[in-house]
């Protein structure tokens, strides 16, 4: 019966793009209760689109070529400046702080998504490659940013074990970490795997929930329910036009079975979002792009 209701969830699917095609990466979408915020990495800025408008306007420029964006349970933004190796919090006043930006001391290298808990701790993915490694940290990771004592943050690492992590996703309970380990060289892996988080913050007894094989695997993802059977899933956008399925939003279950997928109008989905019932998804060729499910978002912030 589950998989027959998810079936008739994604066939219902109609994505519509709902602003003008940018040209460039759109990423991070997330929804602050009034407006969706996305990256636009390029062109250095955070645009909004207003659902009930449809008005779409620049919020912040000068961003350091931010990828992935997040909001904390106070309703803090976060994101994570590539071009600037940091996490930045984006205050309302249109200022900026840094929040992070070494590990032990070294330069973190590009910061490109982020997962934030109830406590407040932020995990990100950092990679080599994406910028000259040698300025910085010579391993790619997941690395915490926690809040200490006298109000400054702390990085500690968190997995040994990644080449190339890109979105991750906390489980409702948070006791789970999702990492899409998103290595595109043909000797590394394309996975979802999953992390056990412990009380001190770290992360154990790492799990491969699916291989993704020679194909595009995870970039980001997001986590929904199903309002009537209340079982959680993990929604991913995945794939490319070379191999596989082409560029679509995947749904798995908690355990990495693929539960079914939908094709979209574009070839590189970078991430995604719920607003209630409503998919939006950000693409590699500039798009942001809405389907109306019968799933339903589970976001940090605004919690309804």
């Amino acid at each position: 019966m589950l998989n027959i209701i998810l079936t008739e969830v994604i066939l219902s699917w109609k994505f519509n793009n709902v602003i003008p095609h940018l040209s460039t990466i759109t990423e991070g979408p997330c929804w602050d209760g009034n407006q969706l915020l996305f990256s636009n990495i390029a062109n250095n800025r955070i645009l909004s689109y207003n659902p009930e408008t449809h008005i779409t306007q620049e919020v912040f420029k000068d961003t350091g070529e931010a990828n992935g964006l997040n909001f904390n349970s106070q309703g803090e933004l976060f994101a994570c400046e590539g071009g600037r190796r940091r996490i930045a919090k984006y205050n309302s006043d249109g200022t900026k702080e840094t929040i992070v930006d070494s590990l032990d001391g070294i330069s973190i290298n590009s910061p490109n998504d982020l997962a934030i808990n109830k406590k407040g701790h932020i995990y990100f993915s950092d990679r080599v490659g994406d910028i000259n490694p040698n300025l910085g940290l010579n391993f790619s990771a997941i690395i915490s940013a926690e809040k200490q004592e006298n109000g400054k943050y702390k990085s500690f690492r968190r997995t040994f074990d990644t080449s190339m992590p890109n979105g991750l996703l906390f489980n409702e309970d948070e006791n789970i970490l999702y990492v899409a380990q998103s290595d595109y060289r043909a000797d590394k892996e394309r996975e979802l795997r999953s992390y056990n988080v412990n009380n001190d913050a770290s992360l154990s007894d790492m799990k491969i929930l699916h291989d993704f094989g020679p194909h595009r695997g995870i970039d980001g993802m997001t986590l929904a329910k199903d309002p009537v059977s209340k079982e959680n899933y993990i929604v991913a956008a995945t794939g490319w036009e070379i191999s596989g399925p082409k560029g679509n939003i995947t749904i798995f279950d908690k355990n990495g079975k693929i539960l079914d997928r939908h094709e979209t109008p574009c070839e590189r989905p970078t991430n995604c979002t719920f607003i209630e019932n409503k998919i939006y998804v950000t693409s590699i060729e500039g798009h942001l792009l809405v389907a109306e499910t019968e799933l339903e978002g589970l976001l940090l912030f605004p919690t309804s």
